[in-house]
């Protein structure tokens, strides 16, 4: 394929690249620029490659052996500030919205079901809240049993948003300290890591009692008849932010033109993946059904990919933003964003010590790049492939206040400790995990 004039201009510093993704239906980005040629188009030839988990997608992007990654959005943010690893790493392109969802072995939703109300039709209402969940934990742990359930990563979207959907019912996922990380310190329910593929099996063997995890992997559940999708990440927190493209800050400042138009590449494929009310998610899931890319059987991702989920066998729903691409300023860098998964760490213990707002702020600066992000898309603009309308150019990188949570409870990325503060469960401003006990400092 002939490389477009304009593609020279960027003068691309590293034209050959490869790049790490986990085999999740979020990675989507990627696969569409490389199929649909949106890299080719930018002067980059690139070649994709599988990991076999998070840790050594990360650890492979700090090394070089990958250029960059999709990652986990607490990734780049955890590396930088030192927590697991101590990296400087970057993010110019939010991946998605939403997309994962909470399941439970078939076991666990019957005994949930009596705590569950149901709607005219017999069904559930949703969204169900970890309410249904605690009298079945509670009787586990009377009877000495410990509630052990999985997700895929400590600094996970997923860990963050089962904790998050637990806590709000009243049980306790437990804390982090500096001496252990196990992130289990006064839990009754125990959580811990298991690779996205891995998940259903890990269900069906018994050793987790349900899991958080992204897509297809809830639905493989249901298809495989072993669990139930009880709540998705859309429901826990309207429009989520999800996966990030990461590279190390030395990788983007050696090479600035091939990040823009790595970024160009990846804002084309979101812009495809949405249009016209998803008329190419059909195409997209044949791609992302291929064994060198997510390689689960298509009727599965289509179930979560197409504008539907399906909660049990035959109750599929309607639910058009279950993954976002594009819409809704998806893949804008947003600091708030980056900021709410910091508020999370500092939540749970593994940020160990408080901070004042301007911290949380400058963190999610060093890290979250929309300079990067917007440089890409006027060059996008200048190329026809892109409107100005797509994109938030007057933003301070603040998405607005919300209280779309399972919750109520109201999030404003500019004031991270009030916002810490404001849970009932969770390390408040002021207070460390020492000695398995919470103090007050």
């Amino acid at each position: 394929m002939a490389v477009p004039a304009f593609a020279d201009m960027l003068n691309v510093e590293k034209p050959e690249l490869k790049l790490g993704f986990i085999k999740l239906t979020d990675m989507a980005p990627l696969a569409i620029a490389k199929e649909k040629h949106f890299f080719e188009d930018e002067g980059l030839s690139v070649t994709l490659e599988a990991q076999a988990n998070w840790k050594v997608l990360l650890d492979r992007v700090i090394s070089g052996e990958l250029d960059g990654a999709h990652m986990l959005a607490g990734q780049p943010l955890a590396a930088t500030i030192g927590y697991g690893t101590k990296a400087h790493i970057v993010t110019p392109f939010s991946m998605d919205l939403n997309g994962n969802a909470i399941t439970v072995s078939n076991t666990i939703w019957k005994q949930m079901l009596p705590n569950i109300k149901m709607g005219a039709d017999g069904k559930p209402e949703h969204p169900i809240s970890a309410e249904a969940l605690k009298p079945v934990v509670a009787k586990y742990r009377a009877e000495g049993k410990p509630f052990n359930m999985g997700m895929v990563f400590p600094v996970s979207s997923h860990n963050y948003q089962l904790r998050y959907w637990l806590a709000a019912a009243g049980i306790d996922p437990g804390f982090y300290s500096p001496s252990d990380s196990s992130g289990t310190i006064d839990a009754q329910v125990l959580l811990s890591v298991t690779p996205p593929p891995q998940m259903p099996a890990t269900l069906e063997a018994g050793t987790i009692y349900g899991y958080c995890v992204g897509e297809p992997w809830n639905e493989a559940a249901v298809a495989k008849g072993i669990g139930v999708p009880v709540v998705t990440s859309y429901e826990i927190w309207k429009n989520n932010p999800e996966k990030v493209f990461g590279v190390t800050a030395a990788f983007a400042k050696k090479y600035p033109n091939t990040t823009i138009a790595l970024t160009k590449a990846l804002i084309r494929a979101a812009i495809w993946l949405d249009a016209d009310n998803g008329k190419n998610r059909a195409e997209a899931v044949k791609i992302l059904s291929e064994p060198q890319y997510v390689g689960a059987d298509a009727k599965v991702i289509a179930n979560s990919m197409t504008g539907t989920f399906e909660y049990e066998k035959g109750d599929k729903r309607a639910m058009p933003d279950f993954n976002v691409f594009f819409r809704h300023d998806a893949t804008y860098p947003f600091y708030s964003d980056a900021i709410w998964y910091l508020t999370q760490m500092r939540r749970w213990g593994q940020i160990a010590e408080g901070h004042p707002d301007s911290w949380y702020v400058d963190t999610a600066k060093s890290v979250y790049k929309p300079e990067i992000y917007l440089e890409a898309a006027k060059s996008l603009i200048e190329d026809g492939e892109a409107k100005e309308s797509d994109f938030p150019w007057k933003s301070d990188g603040f998405r607005p206040a919300t209280a779309d949570f399972i919750d109520h409870k109201s999030y404003d990325g500019h004031m991270p400790n009030a916002y810490i503060d404001s849970f009932k469960i969770g390390l408040k401003d002021k207070q460390t995990v020492a000695n398995g006990q919470i103090a007050n400092n």
